[in-house]
């Protein structure tokens, strides 16, 4: 049984699932609590690291997206303190990137389908709402993930680059704001082994992840053990399917002692 799932997205970017649905999402999953670590953007209505909904604690995240050598990675940050801190600036800024390159990539896709999306864009909006909206429409073909195959993915004849900070800042930015940062999902990336690596100078790595096939997990405990980390781990909900992996109660207090 999981009893923390800490990574879930909301509708603040890319869920489908509104702050106020994350309780009830946890307990039909009997998980106790939930991290929210939306892309690249805090959640305006947690106003402190830890707070209590309906009987589910909800740690304030973020998934923050960063350059770090010939690829990209994401770091998750928990225990977010807001307060005018270095975070909120480069939240603001990667936000204004976001949705510019959102109106940029919509008006491509509508110029070479020759269609209206109905779709405007806005802070938080990303790829997947454009794919959504492509996939939806009536006078399109494409399932959802052919928008990304064959228009917008990063060699899409639509796909236009963002902003993203380098590992150096972004690493410094959340370990100011936060109270634990930690290397996401390391076997999602081109080179496992190079994003841990990166490990050397973070506390934490997600060892608990559902990618959907098998992987070298030894990598990761080598990589616990080498750099003496603590472990996270979660679904990465995109919608209110909760607790498919996540930590045990007695993870989760390693977790919970440095970020409440």
């Amino acid at each position: 049984m999981v009893y923390a799932d800490l990574h879930v997205h909301t509708t603040n970017s890319d869920g489908t699932m509104t702050i106020d649905e994350v309780p009830a999402a946890a307990k039909r999953a009997g998980v106790n609590v939930v991290a929210v670590t939306d892309h690249d953007r805090t959640h305006p209505d947690l106003d402190a690291p830890v707070v209590q909904r309906d009987g589910v604690t909800v740690v304030h995240g973020i998934e923050l997206r960063v350059e770090a050598g010939d690829q990209r990675v994401d770091l998750l940050g928990y225990g977010v303190e807001d307060g005018g801190s270095d975070l909120a600036a480069l939240v603001d800024h990667l936000q204004t990137d976001r949705e510019q390159r959102g109106a940029a990539i919509i008006a491509n896709v509508e110029d070479r389908l020759d269609v209206d999306l109905g779709l405007e864009s806005r802070p938080g909006l990303g790829r997947p709402h454009i794919a959504r909206a492509v996939a939806d429409h009536p006078d399109t073909e494409y399932e959802y993930g052919e928008v990304f195959e064959h228009l917008i993915g990063d060699d899409g004849p639509c796909y236009v680059p963002r902003d993203v900070p380098s590992f150096e800042e972004g690493h410094a930015v959340l370990t100011e704001a936060c109270g634990l940062v930690s290397l996401a999902h390391p076997f999602r990336y081109p080179d496992p082994g190079a994003a841990l690596e990166l490990c050397a100078d973070l506390p934490a790595v997600e060892r608990y992840y559902d990618y959907g096939h098998a992987v070298d997990t030894a990598l990761v405990e080598r990589a616990v053990d080498e750099y003496d980390l603590l472990v996270t781990g979660g679904s990465d909900a995109h919608d209110d399917d909760l607790g498919i992996t996540g930590l045990s109660e007695a993870e989760y207090e390693r977790i919970a002692a440095r970020i409440a």
